[in-house]
């Protein structure tokens, strides 16, 4: 059978880790380990001992260094990884119980799978929305359907599709990500019902006043590097599609920028909100 390596990278996540690891041995599938990676130094096995929470499929590792970004730990969790299924799991956001025992099949057998993505407000636990309509059932997720979103999707890969992570993406690098597996594995499993929660946390970098700044700086890297090395992505037809997908993000990005400054919404999954007509999907 196969493991699912869950690799959750820390950053001053004392408040929100246990809820994360929390939502793991609260699994219906048992066969996963979880790699915790310290980006600040924290001693993140006595954090979670310290709220209860011990279990041998609990790894620890660490990038030895202090805020190298979301990439760096990945990948530092990535090598210590014994897995043959890599899973991200963001130390503020949480599973479903049954997530892994429906996604890891699939991805076993196609390489790749993702599920629906329900965007949550930190604060008081309000629904903003999900990636898409909720529903049962299975479908696939080519490149032109994901480019076409704003909601980040965590798949579970096979390990020997896994690309790692940009370091030096330090924004968007989900989306590269993402753009990179779909490259390698072709289109991924679907499963439309909601199983991951994306946290929207007061503090977290999409709450930031320079979010929007930052994003546009990301996006011109992206550009640069598709330009010059493609990212690594070997189609050269996605190429061209990713970064016309980026032109169109970063008109996007425009306008929640100023909606921002305006005062008009908190963060970036709020402004899509909005525009979608301000409920949950």
């Amino acid at each position: 059978m196969d493991t699912v390596s869950v690799i959750v990278p820390a950053f001053r996540a004392e408040a929100t880790i246990g809820r994360a690891v929390r939502s793991l041995l609260d699994q219906t599938l048992a066969g996963w380990e979880a790699v915790v990676v310290s980006d600040d130094g924290t001693d993140y096995a006595a954090v979670l001992r310290a709220g209860g929470l011990a279990d041998p499929r609990l790894r620890f590792t660490a990038t030895g260094r202090v805020g190298s970004g979301a990439p760096a730990a990945r990948n530092a969790g990535l090598r210590a990884a014994t897995g043959t299924l890599i899973a991200p799991l963001d130390a503020d956001d949480r599973y479903e119980p049954e997530r892994l025992a429906v996604l890891a099949p699939l991805a076993a057998a196609r390489g790749a799978a993702v599920d629906n993505v329900a965007v949550v407000r930190d604060a008081d636990g309000a629904p903003l929305s999900t990636l898409f309509p909720r529903c049962d059932g299975v479908g696939a997720l080519d490149a032109d359907a994901f480019l076409a979103t704003s909601v980040p999707m965590f798949p579970v890969v096979r390990r020997a599709l896994c690309p790692g992570w940009a370091e030096d993406v330090t924004f968007c690098d989900d989306v590269v990500f993402n753009v990179q597996v779909l490259d390698r594995a072709g289109p991924m499993a679907l499963v439309r019902r909601p199983l991951y929660e994306y946290r929207q946390r007061e503090g977290s970098i999409t709450f930031a006043a320079d979010a929007g700044e930052r994003a546009e700086r990301c996006y011109r890297h992206v550009l640069a590097r598709l330009a010059g090395d493609g990212l690594g992505i070997a189609d050269a037809g996605l190429r061209q599609r990713f970064a016309a997908a980026i032109d169109r993000k970063r008109a996007l990005n425009a306008a929640y920028d100023d909606a921002f400054r305006a005062g008009l919404c908190a963060n970036f999954q709020e402004f899509l909100a909005q525009r979608s007509g301000g409920g949950p999907g």
